[in-house]
This record gives structure tokens, C-alpha cells and sequence, in this order.
């Protein structure tokens, strides 16, 4: 009878342990594929719906040229959100580029970077305060913690370039609301600059803190006029 129990009980735990090493290939492998596939696909559309002749030379412009317009209008219509921008960090790589989305809900953050409700648009005064996965879901901010000083982030629209320069870092509470007010960190002052708030869930694997990086616009450019030079740093 006791070796009976002890055999099922076993069973059990490898059952258990089994569910629960599914679960976590799931929350940290899959969403990951789900999230990269989904975004590469609006990056995608955004190409074709914008016109990727003054795009850059990165593969989201070179895979746009199989996507046709009718294709290009679905996927941008089963988004949760609208589009804002598309954003590129030369930081995270050259071909790095992601969708930003209006809201911060979870189905927005499964589909790219979300831009807060209220937040200014990109170019605007103010700040154009977004939020992304540091893990799961395409994660999208993960190598957030390697932006540093006088480093480019660059905010793509269907008319310009906005090319941001990251100012200063800083790790706060995720009811810390002031990072992301029009004059970061200083609540009902009213804005004069034109900055970027990138927030993400600190230390990684969890959500105790926030990380946020704060960028100060430097230049705008016309879409038209081609890529910014700030997009060949690093490279």
C-alpha cells in the first residue's frame, strides 16, 4: 500500500515537473517566436504601406517586397492597435526594428512596443513615453539595460525620422508615474523639449522595478530625404 502511494506520488511530481517545464518553454521560448513573427509581419506591412524606397536596407525592407497591398491593409487591420511609428536602435543591432502601437495593454505588448495613453507622438513636445517585453513575447526591450549615453534611438513615421539621444538611465518602482509625465520626472510642469521615456520590467524575469531610459530629440528629417545617419552607429 505505502509503496503504492510513494510510486503514484512520484508519478505526480514528474507529471508536475513536466507541466511545469511546458509552460515555461512556452512563456519564454514560444511567445518569443509568436511575438518576433507578428511584429516582422507589421514592420513588414508598414514597408509596403508606406513605401520602402526610403526606408533602410534591412530585411523588414527586403521581405516587404513579396507582401502586396491587400496583405499589407489585413495585417494592419488585425492589429489590437493603430500603428504609431516603427522604432530602430542602432544599440540593439542594425536590423533591429520594431511596431509601435497605440495602448499598453497586454494584446498591444504582445504585438510590439506600446505607446501610453496620452503620451506625446513622436516629434512633438513633450514625451513620447513607450513601454515594452523585456522577455517573452518577441521582447522587444530586452537589451534595454545596454542603451548609455549619446546613444541613437530613432522613431520612423510615414513622413520623417525623429532621431532621439539617450540622455540618463534610471531603475524606479513601477507606481513611479513621473517618468513617463510630459516633463519626465517632474509632474504638471509644463514641456518645452521633445523627449522619448523607453520603461521595461526590471531585473529580468521579473516586475518588481521598471527600467527607463530618457532621450532628448535632436534632429527631424523627412522620410523622403532617406534613412538618418544615426542608424549606421555602431555598425
Amino acid at each position: 500500500m505505502i509503496r503504492a502511494l510513494v510510486r503514484g506520488l512520484g508519478e505526480l511530481l514528474v507529471t508536475s515537473g513536466v507541466l511545469v517545464l511546458l509552460f515555461l518553454a512556452y512563456q519564454l521560448w514560444w511567445t518569443d517566436v509568436v511575438g518576433d513573427r507578428a511584429q516582422q509581419r507589421t514592420t513588414d506591412a508598414l514597408a509596403q504601406q508606406w513605401g520602402d524606397a526610403a526606408a533602410p536596407e534591412t530585411e523588414d525592407a527586403a521581405s516587404a517586397e513579396g507582401t502586396t497591398t491587400a496583405e499589407a491593409e489585413q495585417v494592419l487591420a488585425d492589429l489590437p492597435a493603430d500603428v504609431v511609428a516603427l522604432l530602430r536602435v542602432p544599440r540593439f543591432g542594425e536590423d533591429y526594428v520594431r511596431p509601435v502601437l497605440e495602448g499598453t495593454t497586454d494584446a498591444v505588448l504582445e504585438d510590439g512596443v506600446g505607446h501610453y495613453d496620452g503620451a506625446a507622438l513622436p516629434g512633438e513636445v513633450g514625451n513620447f513615453a513607450i513601454a515594452g517585453h523585456r522577455t517573452t513575447w518577441g521582447a522587444p526591450f530586452n537589451p534595454i539595460a545596454e542603451l548609455v549615453e549619446g546613444d541613437a534611438v530613432v522613431v520612423e513615421t510615414e513622413t520623417e525620422f525623429h532621431v532621439y539621444r539617450v540622455q540618463v538611465t534610471e531603475i524606479v518602482l513601477p507606481t513611479d508615474v513621473r517618468v513617463i509625465a510630459p516633463v519626465p520626472s517632474q509632474p504638471g510642469e509644463t514641456p518645452t523639449e521633445e523627449w522619448l521615456t523607453m520603461t521595461s520590467c526590471h531585473p529580468m524575469f521579473s516586475a518588481r522595478e521598471r527600467y527607463v531610459v530618457h532621450a532628448l530629440l535632436e534632429a527631424t528629417t523627412p522620410r523622403a530625404d532617406g534613412p538618418p545617419d544615426a542608424l549606421q552607429e555602431l555598425t
